[in-house]
Formats: structure tokens, sequence, C-alpha cells
């Protein structure tokens, strides 16, 4: 680690990351609260989840700038846990979801990233506004008047206020006025206390009263696999999000493991596992916060809302919460995606349309991700395969193949049905120079061509299998085909 800069990642601005982190804790708390409702948990729990986990992972972690806390994609995972088996189980899976985490760093598994392509990254950006924007639904929905009117000023303070002055981030000043007018002419709006009771002490080491038995591991650990599997997926989406904003590189590897240790202490801290949240990054860095204290001030501000703001925090009006999150699911959305649609690509566009169809309408960013990789991988093998040429020349009496391109299972047929198996020719030449095998299913198909020759009393020569080119056919079938 280089410790200098991990130095100037605490140091630089402060009181710009300071602000922006306040601002980032405001926006954390009704997400944080309605994810708790989705896994069956007090709003204490994931509070306190938020607040280890932002602070951990500002010590810990390889990507300065995002906000990590109690994350919808993860709640959605232990929601069946929680439901089933009780929230003691919850913790064990979030200890073991931690452990597996700190593991899946020390083997480099974040290096799986290079196969997320950019379509699938764009999709789930957009996924995810929709959501967030969707979740305030809800706070709009039949609220009256008095919300509408609070939630358009909030809206008018957000963008308007910078023109003015940069110097306090405009949610805060939102916030601020929004709470004060409430308060002063009180009016029938939703506040923060009605999203459930807020906690009012300190979180505590814990430690589930469950017994830790076999049974025990085999009903935890199918949860602990799929919510440290999430919680990475979402935290290096997040990361490559921060990393694209910024024009900066973040460490991956030490993002997984900080993230691993982060849910660590959160299970020992009876808190429920958590990751990256993009939207409450997105609004982090929109107000100036690159380096590690806005993370940790997001962490330690809601702490202090928590235990010694309470009273005040209880009287937000959800309007200006929820006018921040129209605005961090505004500049989430990649608007040029629309341009974009047009000019790249049907097979491009498409993989972006299904992943934010499968992220809408399944509410997990995960499996968007996951059928837009695999979508993509189709769409490339499919493109790939259609590259393979296979050309036919007489001379006198021997027909010869010249293949040209990519041998793989896709495409492996394309070979089979470039051959005449009837020809009157009196020998046949497969020339693979300009051909590359890459698996095992390229290596039997070209084998099957030479077997079906035979047996058609074809005489075969293979030439231009150079093994640097063709080691696959060189460990699979040595003894047959280089003897050609």
């Amino acid at each position: 680690m280089n410790f200098a800069r991990y130095r100037q990642q605490w140091a630089e601005n402060p009181l710009r990351e300071v602000l922006a982190g306040m601002v980032g804790t405001f926006a954390l708390i009704p997400e944080v609260i309605a994810f708790s409702y989705i896994a069956g948990v007090s709003p204490a729990v994931s509070l306190f989840a938020s607040f280890v986990i932002s602070v951990s992972i500002a010590i810990f972690g390889g990507r300065p700038g995002m906000i990590s806390g109690a994350a919808g994609s993860v709640a959605l995972v232990a929601a069946p846990l929680v439901h089933r088996h009780g929230v003691d189980m919850m913790l064990i899976a979030t200890l073991m979801a931690g452990a597996l985490q700190i593991v899946f760093g020390l083997l480099r598994f974040e290096s799986v990233m290079r196969f997320v392509p950019t379509e699938v990254r764009t999709g789930f950006v957009n996924a995810l506004a929709i959501l967030i924007f969707s979740a305030q639904i809800p706070q709009i929905v039949g609220a009256g008047l008095p919300t509408y009117g609070l939630i358009a000023l909030g809206l008018a303070i957000i963008y308007l206020a910078p023109k003015i002055s940069t110097a306090i981030p405009s949610p805060l000043i939102c916030i601020i006025i929004l709470t004060a007018i409430t308060m002063l002419h009180p009016m029938p709006v939703r506040t923060v206390h009605d999203l459930g009771d807020l906690p009012t002490g300190l979180p505590q080491l814990t430690w589930p009263h469950v017994a830790l038995t076999w049974d025990t591991f085999s009903i935890v650990f199918p949860y602990a696999l799929a919510m440290a599997s999430v919680g990475l997926l979402e935290s290096m989406m997040t990361a490559t999000v921060v990393d694209d904003e910024t024009d900066t590189h973040g460490n991956q590897h030490a993002e997984c493991t900080g993230l691993g240790i982060s849910n660590i202490l959160v299970g020992a801290f009876g808190g429920i596992a958590g990751c990256g949240m993009i939207g409450q990054t997105v609004g982090n860095l929109r107000y100036g916060g690159r380096g590690r204290l806005s993370t940790f001030t997001a962490g330690a501000f809601l702490l202090i809302l928590m235990v010694l703001l309470h009273p005040w925090v209880a009287q937000v009006p959800m309007a200006a919460l929820v006018a921040i999150m129209i605005m961090v699911s505004a500049s989430t959305f990649a608007w040029g995606s629309f341009r974009e649609l047009a000019r790249q690509p049907k097979l491009s566009s498409l993989t972006m349309l299904v992943t934010v169809a499968v992220v809408v309408l399944t509410h997990d960013l995960a499996a968007g991700v996951l059928v837009g990789v695999l979508l993509y991988g189709v769409f490339f093998a499919w493109r790939a395969a259609a590259m393979l040429s296979i050309n036919k020349t007489t001379d006198g009496s021997t027909d010869t193949y010249h293949v040209h391109g990519q041998m793989f299972f896709a495409s492996a047929s394309g070979l089979s049905e470039a051959i005449d198996y009837h020809s009157h020719a009196q020998n046949v030449v497969l020339d693979l120079t300009q051909a590359h095998f890459w698996d095992i299913t390229s290596v039997q198909a070209l084998e099957n061509v030479v077997n079906k020759l035979e047996t058609h009393n074809l005489p075969v020569q293979v030439i231009g299998l150079q093994k640097e080119r063709h080691s696959i056919i060189a460990s699979q079938s040595e003894h047959k085909l280089l003897a050609m």
C-alpha cells in the first residue's frame, strides 16, 4: 500500500468532503429504513449496519469516495432467511458472507468485472436510477398538496442554490429549510419518524444465539454465499461508476477484502450485510466527495444523527428526502444512452435494454447483470462464429479446404458442414494455417471430419498445425492429427 497516497485520500479538501458526506447520510436514511422492511429486520439493524460499514470501508476499502451501507440487493437475498429462521441466523450469514468476501478478495475474484461489458454497466446504472425513482413513488402518490409543494420547493433549492453558492451542498440546504418550514408551520406531511422507530443508543457487540452445528451451516451457507456474491458484484459495479466519474482508479482487490472486513464487523454489532450503494455514491460525487473522509463522515454523521440529534432527525419531512433522491435518480441515469441506442449495434442496445428490464422487474441488480453478461456472451459468440470462413479450392484430384477464423463451440459445426464427403477427389487437404482452435469441442469437430473423410476412403492431410497456434490440438489429439 502507498501510505502517502492513503494519507492524501484522507486529507484532501476536508470541508468539502465532510459536507458531501453529510448529504450522503441523509440520502442513506430513507433507503436504509425501507430496505430494513424488505429484509424483515428493525430499522436500527440496518442503520447501525450502515454506520459500521461506512466507517470500516473508509478505513479498509480500496475505492475512495464510494458510499456503502445496508443495500436493497443484499436485503432481498437475506429476507427469506430472516422470515424462515430469524434474525440470529441472518447474523451468522452476515459473518459468513464477510469471511467469504475476504476469501474472494484474496483469490482476486474481482477480476471477473473485466467480463462485464459497457452495455451491461449502462443498463445497471439506468435500472438503478429507475429503481431509486420508483422507490419514491409511495411517498408521492396520494400525499397531498403540502407534500407536493415541499417536493417542488426542495427540487428548486437543490438545482438553483448552486447558482448562488456551492459552499454548502444544496441538498443539505434543502433539508434544513424544509424541516424549518414544517416545524414553524405544522402541516400534514410525513416525516422520518413515520418510517419507523429510530435507534437512540450506541451499537453493541453481540453474538447470535444459534448453535454452531452442521445443520446451521447447511441452512446459512447458501444465503451467505448469495449475500457475499451480490454484495461484491454491486460494490464492484459501483466502484466502476466512481472510476468513470472521477477518471481515477480504485483498488478493487482492497475493496473486496475491505467489504469482507466491514461485513464481519457488521455481524459482530448485530447488523445486516451491506455493500456499495450507487445512488448515495453518485450524490456524494456530485457534491465533491472524492476521498475517504466523505465515506467516513456518511457513517459517523449517521450515528451522530441517530444518537445526539434523534428528535431533530425524526422531524425531517420525507418531502426533503424525496427531492434529494429524485435528484440522485436524475444524476444517476445515463441520459446519453438514448442517443447510443440509435447509433450502436442493435444487439448491444438489446443487451442494455434487457439488463434494465430484468433489474426493474426483479428489483435484483445481480440478476440483471448476470442476464446481461450471459446475453452479451451469446451475442459475442454468435458474431465470432459468423466470422469463420472455409473456402474450397480444387487442384486436379485434390480438394483443399482453407479454414480462416476462430474455431470454438459456436462455430465448430461449420467445418463439418463445409466438407463434401462425396467428392470425387482422390485427396483432401485441410489447411489450418489461418485458423485458431480454442476448445475441445472444436478439436473433436476436426477429429470427426478427419474420421468421416477416411470412412469415405478420402485420404486426409492436415497442414498448418503450428503448436503455438493450436496447443489445444496438441494436447488433445497429438497422437493423430499432428502426425498427418
